[in-house]
């Protein structure tokens, strides 16, 4: 399953660069928002890397770092979700995101489902060894692979479908 796609990577040079991250984060505001509507949503649905993954596959590195830091940052701020506590892994776990997707897309040079897992598996299995690293609990670092596996999916599959219908822009 792969679709051949216009895949950038902007700079920090470019407005293109900005104007994208605020889009991106946006949807990092707003998804994790609806997902705290149901009890437990955001533990299961992880959507506060959904748009982080899409940024960096389809514009680069430059633009899925904006998306990854800015976006946990300004929910934090905002609504207190992540709460400060876990802030540090969260925004490892972004950072690992932005930079597996923007390197899954460099190398294939196209959408495939197989390198968008990789990019969710790679962040999530690094993430969970830094975030016992930090947390020093492995039960609470091991948590999206006990609770978070839906989102996981949903990141794969929804990311795919996503980037496949923005793939000609």
């Amino acid at each position: 399953m792969e679709t051949i796609a216009k895949l950038y990577s902007l700079t920090y040079k470019e407005v293109k660069t900005y104007l994208f991250a605020l889009l991106f984060v946006a949807g990092n505001i707003i998804l994790p928002q609806l997902c705290h509507l149901i009890p437990g949503g955001g533990l299961m649905w992880l959507p506060i890397y959904f748009f982080t993954l899409i940024a960096a596959y389809k514009y680069g590195l430059g633009v899925g770092l904006l998306t990854a830091v800015l976006s946990p940052v300004i929910n934090s701020l905002l609504f207190g979700m992540p709460p400060t506590a876990i802030l540090p892994a969260i925004l490892v776990k972004s950072v690992l995101l932005a930079g597996a997707a923007a390197y899954a897309a460099y190398r294939f040079q196209k959408v495939s489902v197989w390198a968008i897992a990789g990019a969710v598996l790679t962040y999530q299995l690094a993430g969970t060894l830094i975030e016992w690293a930090i947390v020093k609990d492995w039960m609470i670092a091991i948590q999206d692979f006990r609770i978070g596996i839906p989102g996981m999916l949903v990141q794969i599959g929804g990311g795919y479908l996503v980037l496949k219908l923005i793939s000609k822009l």
